[in-house]
């Protein structure tokens, strides 16, 4: 088959690659879309693989085209998504069902072979049916969905209450569809782009900050009386924003960073004193799995697309390449401030 490969830093091929068996347990899905996660622009142009030769992508969609001996509820030519984590599903974590937090994981797309190829093969759990009127493009983005899924139950959100998301990037703006869809009184959207937080307020949400421009926190507090967020999902992962979380918190507050920040982070005594003052909940949100494995959030994603209060923009997705050009998408990344979206490889 053919595969964009990673040869080394900044060396990705679009070249012939041994095609992946199908054993027992598995399937092998004809990828059709796979996204570029932000995870994967350090591997190939920061030295962040594991190990060259590899193939990534772990965000996709496709077509069964192969099942393997014992599997069952697939059969070739069901839509299928996957859930890249691959648990040992024998430690201890991972026997009380938090999947995210197995330390002997293996990851599709970093650890073993991913979707930017032809073909793909993962374990048959981790194939997610969905209806086939879904776009293979949408279809693509289930994981970004997921993860802000995750994030919200990790919050132990119950609907209801305003609600700020910070960071109107793809997971952000998923973050916020999933806050409308359980309940949200109101929905504000938070960032410095005025192209996402017009997308932000197709996608459901009832306000919009920018918060490049002067005074947006007293704007952004006015939306609440002055009394703060019932619950805030910070989804950059930017120092900026996760110190912005703790002025936006209403008393008895619950924060969730769901954004990974890659630069050092610092709080101010008085910043840090607000959460013992106003007693709110802080806690952290990683990948996107619960029991049974791969877990409701991906199960809802899939309801949710296939009624379509779980939306879809096109906007989501800033360019779209044919995967022989993988480098060539790649590139974009050396100004990460001129992407805009979701880069997209699709196979013919």
């Amino acid at each position: 088959m053919k595969a964009a490969v990673l040869y080394g830093n900044e060396d990705i091929r679009y070249a012939d690659w041994e095609t992946p068996a199908c054993g027992p347990g598995m399937v092998k899905v004809r990828v059709r879309a796979t996204g570029i996660c932000g995870s994967d622009v350090p591997r190939v142009l920061h030295h962040g693989a594991h190990f060259y030769p590899v193939v990534l992508g772990h965000e996709f969609s496709g077509d069964v085209a192969e099942v393997g001996e014992g599997v069952q509820g697939l059969q070739v030519g069901d839509t299928v998504t996957g859930a890249p984590l691959v648990p040992c599903m024998r430690c201890a974590d991972c026997q009380r069902g938090n999947y995210s937090l197995c330390r002997h994981y293996s990851f599709i797309g970093s650890r073993q072979q991913g979707s930017f190829a032809d073909y793909v093969v993962l374990p048959a759990v981790n194939a997610v049916k969905y209806d086939p009127s879904i776009p293979y493009a949408q279809a693509a983005m289930f994981e970004p969905s997921t993860v802000a899924l995750h994030g919200l139950l990790q919050a132990d959100y119950r609907g209801g209450g305003d609600v700020a998301v910070l960071g109107c990037g793809t997971i952000g703006i998923f973050t916020a569809q999933w806050a409308r869809i359980m309940g949200a009184r109101r929905l504000v959207a938070f960032d410095l782009d005025a192209g996402r937080l017009e997308l932000a307020l197709r996608m459901g949400a009832d306000a919009a900050v920018n918060t490049s421009q002067e005074g947006f926190m007293e704007q952004a507090m006015a939306l609440t009386d002055g009394r703060g967020f019932d619950c805030i999902f910070e989804t950059a992962g930017n120092p900026v924003t996760m110190r912005m979380a703790f002025h936006l918190a209403a008393n008895k507050a619950r924060l969730c960073f769901i954004g990974t920040p890659h630069t050092e982070l610092t709080f101010t005594p008085q910043e840090f004193e607000l959460m013992n003052r106003r007693e709110f909940y802080l806690t952290g949100s990683w990948m996107s799995y619960s029991a049974p494995f791969p877990g409701r959030e991906w199960t809802l994603t899939a309801h949710h697309f296939a009624r379509g209060d779980l939306k879809f923009d096109p906007a989501f997705i800033f360019r779209t390449f044919p995967m022989s050009q993988a480098a060539e998408a790649f590139a974009l990344y050396r100004n990460p401030r001129d992407v805009h979206g979701k880069i997209m490889l699709v196979n013919a």
